[in-house]
């Protein structure tokens, strides 16, 4: 087993552990429809979420000939997922027939998840500018790259749900965007 293996068995174990709460969240959310209204704020950040935890798990792999198997990689990455856990756990209630809309829980829990995902991205970048370089200013990683940190700022300060929901759109475009956009 490799050093990069290694590492990655903990990483990957917690970011798919991630996965799996979203959508049992979502599977618990949609089998109680019938009684409680998802609503759109709610299937965003959902989304964001889960497509943010698949992309920090490419980026892992993109750093994998740079990433040394020490402590403070281990307990960095440990912190990073377990973020990411805790971010995940809470888009969906775990019990979501007690709530009559999940938009109330989603303006109780959203700043909280969106504020994760930050912290997570933050460390992502800081990281990868530590052990190759930050990436470059042109147009596609200004839109792609850049634009990340203002854009979820803005959805996790905002009060207005059409902004945060538009702050979403816009974050989750930009995973499409970039596998197209070389």
């Amino acid at each position: 087993m490799s050093e990069f293996e290694f590492t990655m068995s903990l990483f990957g174990l917690i970011l798919g552990l991630a996965l799996a709460e979203g959508l049992g969240g979502l599977a618990r959310a949609l089998k109680a429809s019938h009684r409680v209204r998802i609503g759109w704020p709610t299937a965003l950040l959902g989304l964001f979420v889960s497509a943010d935890v698949v992309t920090f798990w490419m980026y892992g792999w993109s750093v994998r000939n740079l990433l040394p198997l020490s402590w403070p990689v281990l307990f960095g990455g440990f912190l990073v997922t377990a973020i990411y856990f805790i971010a995940a756990s809470l888009v969906f209630p775990d019990d979501p027939e007690a709530w009559d809309d999940l938009n109330t829980h989603f303006d109780k829990h959203r700043r909280t998840v969106l504020g994760g995902i930050f912290l997570c991205n933050v460390a992502l970048l800081i990281c990868v500018g530590m052990l190759d370089a930050l990436p470059p200013f042109d147009l596609r990683r200004i839109v792609l790259t850049w634009s990340f940190f203002p854009v979820a700022a803005l959805a996790i300060w905002a009060k207005d749900r059409r902004v945060i929901c538009a702050c979403l759109i816009w974050l989750i475009a930009l995973y499409p965007l970039s596998a197209v956009w070389r």
